[in-house]
């Protein structure tokens, strides 16, 4: 890979970083579904750094688990959904390099929330320092949370952090609805997370990583899958009703169609990797098109 400027954008892994930049999105929605007047430089701002702050966290997951071995002794991986990015592998990026380029996309995102607490308030300093510990904790030893069976609980928290964050930096003062808006999507965003764990779960097992995959058989582990799934849904269906979401974002239940037909899949095909990959790109578009609609909907929301 000759070009520099593409290597390095590549090894962010763009395809996840857009699933993250989304959950920005609503938090912006959810501000201006409340009569919040955006203010556009912050929010192109908020959400460039949020794609930062993303592709540092996924490099540094791809230098953690090439140093534990994970990434290379998988040899069921579905690129270019699980495995890791294979850079450091295939000898794209050293892993001083890998590791050094994710710590400065780090530093630029903590730089850039500096700014972005000037126009806003002392509080986005700790909903940033909270979005970047769980970020850096999800893979970095000694903590290495995914491999104690929390990282699920971590991408659910870092994602609704994402909303808050963003909601803030228009809002400049913390309010529940971007966390309500979020929820339902943030638990369809653990889905890939989850889904993704069957194709690596044997080198995962090899290298230590006990997340909850690993640690229950395959029968037992693929509820998991629905059982997120549902909650996000029954979430979205509940706040509806409650009158804390507006009634149009409900066409974001039409996802569910997707999402029932990744759930038959793993069923059918838990123990064999090779026949998942199906399902892994259901769920992502399940998620990202929960997310859009969700969006549109709220905007449309405040239009009527």
């Amino acid at each position: 890979m000759g070009n520099p400027v593409l290597r390095y954008f590549l090894a962010t892994r763009p395809p996840f970083v857009t699933v993250t930049v989304l959950s920005g999105v609503i938090g912006l929605a959810s501000a201006y579904a409340s009569g919040i007047l955006l203010h556009p430089l912050s929010a192109i701002i908020t959400l460039l750094f949020i794609a930062v702050a993303q592709g540092g966290f996924n490099v540094l997951n791809d230098y953690y688990d090439a140093m534990s071995g994970t990434d290379g002794a998988n040899a069921e991986r579905i690129y270019p959904y699980t495995g890791g990015s294979r850079f450091i592998q295939n000898g794209i990026l050293t892993p001083p390099q890998t590791l050094a380029y994710g710590i400065a996309l780090l530093v630029a995102t903590m730089i850039a929330g500096f700014w972005l607490t000037a126009q806003s308030g002392a509080a986005l300093l700790l909903i940033g320092a909270t979005g970047l510990l769980i970020g850096w904790a999800y893979s970095a030893p000694p903590i290495a949370l995914n491999s104690r069976g929390l990282g699920e609980a971590c991408l659910l928290i870092g994602f609704l952090v994402v909303a808050l964050g963003a909601d803030f930096v228009q809002r400049a003062e913390l309010a529940a609805l971007p966390l309500a808006a979020d929820l339902s999507f943030a638990l369809l965003v653990v889905c890939i997370l989850y889904i993704n764990q069957f194709p690596d779960r044997a080198a995962d097992a090899a290298a230590g990583k006990r997340h909850w995959v690993v640690r229950l058989p395959t029968e037992q582990a693929r509820w998991g899958y629905p059982l997120l799934a549902g909650a996000g849904y029954l979430w979205l269906a509940g706040a509806v009703a409650q009158g804390v979401l507006p009634w149009p974002t409900l066409i974001a239940l039409a996802p569910a169609i997707v999402t029932f037909r990744a759930t038959r899949i793993l069923f059918a095909h838990a123990n064999s990797p090779a026949q998942l990959a199906p399902a892994l790109p259901m769920t992502i578009a399940a998620a990202t098109a929960h997310g859009v609609l969700l969006t549109i909907a709220m905007v449309f929301a405040r239009l009527l």
